[in-house]
């Protein structure tokens, strides 16, 4: 994993991290390096310190180097770019699963025979969701019935 220090041609500063150097390289081809604060995609790295590293394997940079490369963390200063698409993932998951639970029926701890039922045409096919064991998903996997978990959120566990 490597760090980049952003910056886009409105010159909002930010910060991302990437696989390697070539996945940040083809993700900005591809324009899916946007400035969270206003959505540019003209992003390119800003100058950053290098960080090296010491013998005994700590970081060691000269402290002017530690003050150049610390972000802002106030609210006017630069923003993650991972923290900005965790929220808007998040944001978007909670959305599709809100969306599956108001138009589908809750078939509970049948959902697995009540699947089978659909898929081999004894009953009517309708939207529907509940629960299964990892077993009892594995075999609709394996007899080629579509299902998919829904999203669970840190939130949700409270």
């Amino acid at each position: 994993m490597i760090r980049y220090a952003l910056r886009c041609d409105r010159g909002h500063d930010f910060e991302s991290w990437f696989q390697s150097s070539s996945a940040y390289d083809s993700q900005v081809k591809r324009k899916l390096v946007t400035c969270p604060i206003c959505g540019s995609a003209k992003v390119g790295k800003a100058i950053m310190a290098p960080r090296i590293v010491g013998k005994k394997g700590r970081a060691t940079p000269p402290p002017e180097a530690v003050a150049a490369a610390t972000p802002d963390t106030t609210p006017s200063g630069p923003t993650s770019l991972l923290m900005a698409q965790e929220r808007e993932l998040r944001a978007k998951l909670k959305e599709l699963r809100d969306h599956i639970v108001k138009n589908a029926d809750n078939v509970g701890d049948g959902f697995a025979k009540e699947a089978r039922a659909m898929h081999y045409g004894d009953k009517e096919h309708r939207p529907i969701y509940g629960e299964a064991s990892p077993d009892e998903a594995k075999s609709l996997i394996d007899e080629g019935i579509e299902v998919s978990p829904l999203p669970t959120l840190p939130e949700d566990r409270n």
